[in-house]
């Protein structure tokens, strides 16, 4: 499965233009219609500078550290004075524990305040993406299985969770509707057949990676007979999933052509390695970027 289309600048590259994006949209949210954060400006003379550290309040996986600072640049435009200098002590990916500096800042204390809740937002949103998603990694960590995301995403955030996702150590699957086609039950209705939606795919979008639901081994045969190498197997127990892994693997083999597959549905950490057990390339799993928890990461000033 390709995955280079999930970033800007390659499999772990930051998204800056999505990042940017986000980051003027919170800001204008915090700041509203006035543009000020009046506590900061009423008690925070305008040439005070201080130095600042985000650390954790809790163990985790850092992500979104550049996001820091984005904000910072903002805000420093919209008051107009020097940006703060930042001092990175944790790359995204890494693991902290709780009391550990993430990074340094040292600059306009206006600055700094008017930043922080945002930078805060985003960076304890990403890392508690890495860091749910790390557990599934380790989790599946020696049975050659790899744990991928969904579009289970919060709008607007896509990329960054994504992001967060590889940061943890998982992989991206599609980035949207536009760039893999997935043929699930309501198409397979729509269209009349698995064989039909494949078929329709195909002629209108030669060149987008295909891959088809099934919940039984008859439906996997059915997709694999219409073309797709690249199956999805829908809440299937392990007994099912094992027997539908080995009926692919043996079409594969017999024709000498590669086969993707992928589990979904029904799992959780107390039971996945007994799904890569079957011999699945893949699982997917929405509740990476749906139900991940922050990692409570604060901003303190301390001079």
């Amino acid at each position: 499965m390709d995955t280079t289309q999930a970033t800007d600048d390659g499999l772990s590259g930051f998204p800056l233009e999505h990042a940017l994006a986000l980051v003027e949209v919170a800001l204008a949210e915090d700041l509203g219609p006035r543009g000020l954060d009046v506590t900061t400006l009423a008690t925070i003379p305008a040439d005070q500078v201080r130095t600042a550290e985000v650390v954790a309040r809790a163990p985790g996986v850092v992500a979104g550290i550049p996001v820091v600072s984005l904000v910072l640049e903002q805000v420093a435009e919209t008051l107009g004075v020097d940006v703060p200098s930042v001092e990175v002590v944790r790359d995204d990916g890494a693991r902290v524990e709780r009391g550990d500096t993430i990074a340094r800042v040292v600059g306009s204390t206006r600055v700094v305040l008017v930043a922080e809740r945002t930078l805060l937002n985003v960076v304890s949103r990403l890392s508690g993406v890495a860091t749910h998603t790390r557990r599934w990694a380790d989790a599946l960590e020696g049975t050659g299985t790899m744990v991928l995301d969904t579009r289970k995403t919060t709008p607007g955030m896509r990329w960054l969770e994504k992001y967060a996702v590889r940061c943890g150590g998982g992989t991206n699957k599609r980035m949207g509707l536009y760039d893999v086609a997935m043929i699930k039950d309501n198409h397979k209705l729509a269209a009349g057949s698995v064989a039909a939606a494949y078929a329709l795919v195909r002629e209108r979008f030669p060149d987008v990676p295909v891959q088809v639901e099934v919940t039984t081994p008859d439906e996997a045969q059915e997709a694999w007979d219409a073309g797709a190498r690249f199956v999805m197997c829908d809440n299937m127990d392990v007994a099912t999933l094992t027997a539908t892994v080995a009926l692919l693997r043996e079409n594969a083999s017999a024709a000498g052509e590669p086969v993707e597959i992928e589990a979904t549905g029904g799992l959780t950490l107390e039971v996945v390695r007994d799904y890569a057990g079957s011999g699945v390339d893949y699982v997917s799993v929405g509740g990476l970027t749906h139900s991940s928890p922050i990692v409570d990461i604060a901003l303190d000033l301390v001079d």
